[in-house]
């Protein structure tokens, strides 16, 4: 007996079957544990970091991505672009820790100690997800990321040197990617 599908139902399960293969081999399954040591281990070959960091690190970039719904290999190439994974990294500009958030903007919203690698992360995520609201769009979200909403949209000059950022996360994604 020959099963017959609608047109409609063909295409579904095609696209279905492309999702499944686009992304299954990147993405990560199981419970919140089960993904920080996937993702940790990840961290450590993509990017040369210590597996205690790694490992350290790894369930908050977790929270932070279930918490805000924002990729968590997003995150963690944000945190190689912005720190390198260094806790206590500053920048000149004043931002500070993993995700380099800037204490005098974010800090009313994030609280005060963004030093905290707990704190930092979940602050990173929560503005990822909030330029995304704004943006339409994680390339533009990261962009965002970078150079703040008014930076990015007050000058066509900005726009042009943010492409640089955002292709240097986009890079750390792969290499993450590949390794997961």
């Amino acid at each position: 007996m020959q099963m017959m599908f609608s047109p409609v139902l063909k295409v579904f399960f095609i696209v279905s079957l492309i999702t499944i293969f686009a992304t299954g081999c990147s993405t990560l399954r199981g419970n919140a544990q089960q993904k920080s040591l996937k993702l940790a281990q990840g961290i450590t070959q993509a990017y040369a970091v210590s597996s205690n960091t790694a490992q350290r690190i790894s369930p908050y970039i977790i929270e932070g991505s279930e918490k805000h719904d924002v990729d968590p290999i997003l995150i963690a190439a944000i945190i190689q672009q912005e720190s390198s994974y260094r806790a206590n990294a500053k920048s000149s500009g004043g931002a500070v820790g993993l995700m380099q958030v800037i204490p005098s903007y974010w800090s009313a919203t994030c609280g005060s100690n963004l030093y905290d690698e707990r704190t930092n992360i979940l602050c990173g995520s929560y503005i990822l997800a909030d330029y995304h609201d704004k943006a339409g769009s994680w390339k533009k979200a990261i962009a965002y990321y970078n150079v703040g909403s008014a930076g990015y949209e007050r000058s066509f000059w900005t726009r042009w040197k943010v492409r640089k950022y955002i292709k240097s996360v986009k890079n750390f994604e792969k290499k993450l990617k590949d390794e997961l």
